[in-house]
């Protein structure tokens, strides 16, 4: 086991009036998009991460990815990280003082207007407009928790974001980090070849996206839809919100509900 922090991405200098080492286990990256996360498996990153547009955008130097490993922060010989819960019961809890350590070795790299968000069940839905939000920020700490979670003093001192990825419980937080990771890179400016291609999939207007379809135009006895087929651009974007709204509003009656109310206030505030 190493104590270094690894770090990914492509490596450049940037001017400094500090003199800097040639070679660091850390090096920063200029003007790309900071993500640093605190975790016990730092060997499970970046992962999926690594491959595709957000592996490439990573090695192009969009954005850089460091794991902090928590257990370099432990007490005692076998550096322990977890204490069993006050008051009783299963399980054990992440300790205040080494995930405190941690977090302060984060702060003290991480851009300014960087949010710190802890991966919890408890915590706010992620969802499309999060990742909107957080992409526009200069950078993202993550938490990756494990055990029976965090000890709630950690979360008030440092104002923690906590954040769920759905209503189920994971064995750690790596899984729900490398999503909401993926899910915001692919927003940042330069990732995606077609920029347009965020702009109309599905969540991105509150609605679930329309079918997509493509070569052959026929297959095993199922045709595209002729209306695609017609090139009258005004009549396909009419198809396609049409299927929006009847896909949207048979399984996701919530993002239903929510949309009629927004198109409701529209009107009303026209």
């Amino acid at each position: 086991m190493t104590d270094k922090p690894k770090s990914y991405g492509r490596k450049s200098i940037s001017a400094s009036a500090t003199p800097q080492e040639l070679i660091t286990p850390n090096p920063r990256l200029h003007g790309a998009w900071a993500v640093q996360v605190i975790t016990l498996v730092p060997q499970a990153f970046p992962g999926v991460l690594g491959e595709s547009l957000t592996g490439k955008a990573l090695q192009d130097g969009l954005w850089t990815l460091d794991t902090i490993d928590l257990r370099r922060f432990g007490e005692g010989k076998h550096r322990n990280v977890d204490d069993t819960p006050a008051g009783g019961g299963a399980g054990m809890v992440l300790r205040a003082d080494v995930m405190g350590q941690a977090i302060e070795t984060a702060l003290a790299k991480t851009p300014s207007g960087a949010p710190l968000i802890y991966l919890s069940p408890r915590g706010k839905p992620f969802d499309q407009a999060m990742a909107h939000d957080l992409a526009q920020k200069p950078g993202l700490n993550l938490i990756c928790g494990r055990f029976e979670g965090l000890d709630e003093r950690v979360i008030e001192h440092y104002d923690i974001q906590e954040v769920s990825l759905g209503d189920f419980v994971l064995t750690g937080g790596e899984i729900a980090a490398q999503a909401m990771l993926d899910a915001t890179v692919r927003l940042r400016p330069g990732v995606l070849g077609n920029q347009a291609s965020t702009e109309d999939e599905s969540f991105s207007d509150g609605l679930l996206e329309h079918p997509q379809y493509t070569r052959p135009a026929e297959w095993k006895g199922h045709a595209i839809p002729p209306v695609l087929m017609s090139g009258h651009h005004g009549e396909v974007a009419k198809w396609r919100q049409a299927q929006s709204e009847e896909l949207t509003s048979a399984r996701r009656p919530d993002l239903w509900n929510a949309w009629l109310a927004r198109k409701e206030k529209k009107g009303r505030d026209t």
